[in-house]
């Protein structure tokens, strides 16, 4: 039988609306008190909205369409101006975290969190583990945790306090001994960025060395359909996806056992969906930009937040038995879309879910170089095997894919591929996947 999202019963009591009353009436009435009231502290505290929201704190909050009068707060204010947001001294700051940026003036981005919000954070990732793991599991953490305050840390701190064993790993840098580990550690579940879990995967399944997982949780990039569904083929296990970025305190959603899309962490923060140019908010349904306040931090408060992820709203309740709304899959970004020419563009979805499909790709990167004549897209793939195998299968697939069909018949893209064979070791992570554009290497 299906379990229940546990976020709405943390949710319920987080609110203090017990007794199965929750409902999505009952949320925004909260989330308005909440809003109001971050309104007013980050007015009056921060010396970036005290400039931004001048008048904002003293005309208050009487209804949720004035909320969609306010101006938006972006990456950029954030590089530029990151120390102004602080509504505390740094005295009261605990965590201090430095995102490499990819802004134009290269500045990093730097976000501030109190013990409190941190121990919120904490709070959250334990109901949201709940979701896939029970009291005695042992759970393979395969995120950075070796500082305190850092994501692999705070999980590790929220297991325990599900009553589960955590097993401290890091990023996997070598597949033969994480996979060691996986079967000497008995472990149950495990907590991964997803080319990395797709790469033990597919690596444990090449070497015939069974892998009895229950359940894995992909967290801190997108996860292609395509990935996820080898991933429960080599290991017959459920996989669950979670939704976050260190701007939201590192957690955001978690899908439950539907995995129908994230159900939200709504009692720290507010999430709308906008029209990408126009910022309006869309209907529910309608695809747009995520944006999100935050609605318990008071060291560095964010107001409509413009997070450059798309997805849309699912109004529809959810076959778990949850009434609430959720958020639908991440898929891309606003800034992730590649032109290759007038009328075609391409993102790194469509090439997510088509070469994840190739047996024994593990990761790839892509490059377009739209000022060469005719355009050039370069990919090079990262396989699991024979390298001919997965270069033929890569091309076939892609000279399927409707963005680059047209254009490969008529000359107008040059495709270059290459493959080269991944020798057991995995390079860490640096950051999401994207397409490199405008000459970028792949």
């Amino acid at each position: 039988m299906m379990r229940k999202t546990p976020l709405d019963m943390w949710l319920e009591n987080s609110i203090g609306c017990g007794g199965g009353m929750l409902n999505q009436e009952r949320l925004r009435q909260y989330q308005q008190e909440r809003l109001a009231a971050t309104l007013k502290w980050a007015a009056e505290k921060s010396p970036f909205y005290r400039r931004l929201l001048p008048d904002w704190a003293a005309m208050g909050l009487e209804t949720m369409d004035a909320w969609t009068a306010l101006p938006f707060t972006t990456a950029d204010d954030l590089r530029q101006q990151g120390p102004e947001f602080l509504c505390l001294s740094q005295s009261e700051i605990c965590r201090v975290v430095t995102l490499d940026t990819s802004g134009t003036d290269g500045r990093p981005k730097r976000l501030y969190f109190t013990a409190d919000e941190q121990e919120t954070t904490v709070d959250f990732f334990a109901v949201g583990m709940s979701t896939l793991v029970d009291h005695g599991d042992r759970v393979l953490i395969l995120l950075p945790g070796e500082r305190p305050g850092s994501v692999g840390e705070l999980l590790e701190r929220a297991l325990k306090k599900l009553g589960a064993v955590p097993i401290p790993h890091g990023p996997v840098q070598n597949l033969a001994k994480t996979i060691g580990l996986l079967r000497v550690n008995a472990v149950d579940a495990l907590v991964g960025i997803p080319t990395q879990v797709l790469a033990l995967a597919r690596y444990s399944s090449m070497r015939a060395e069974p892998v009895r997982l229950k359940s894995v949780l992909l967290s801190t990039d997108y996860a292609a359909k395509t990935l996820v569904q080898a991933i429960e083929k080599s290991w017959q296990c459920q996989v669950f996806d979670h939704y976050g970025m260190t701007e939201m305190g590192l957690g955001g959603g978690v899908d439950c056992e539907a995995h129908a899309g994230y159900h939200l962490r709504d009692a720290d923060l507010y999430f709308e969906v906008v029209d990408t140019v126009t910022g309006t908010p869309v209907v529910d349904g309608a695809e747009g930009e995520v944006v999100f306040t935050t609605l318990t931090r008071r060291g560095m408060p964010l107001i409509r937040y413009r997070s450059g992820d798309i997805a849309r709203f699912l109004p529809e309740p959810c076959s778990c038995g949850s009434g609430l709304r959720r958020l639908d899959y991440i898929r891309r970004r606003v800034d992730g879309p590649a032109r290759l020419d007038a009328n075609c563009v391409l993102t790194m979805e469509e090439l997510d879910e088509w070469l994840f499909a190739v047996p024994g790709v593990i990761d790839f990167s892509a490059a377009v170089d739209s000022r060469s004549i005719p355009v050039r897209l370069s990919i090079k793939l990262l396989t699991i095997g024979e390298a001919a195998a997965a270069l033929r299968q890569a091309r076939q697939r892609l000279d399927m894919l409707p963005a680059l069909h047209d254009l490969q018949v008529n000359k107008g893209l040059t495709l270059d591929i290459q493959a080269i064979v991944c020798d057991g070791s995995l390079a860490a992570p640096a950051g999401k996947r994207k397409i490199n554009k405008n000459g970028g290497s792949a």
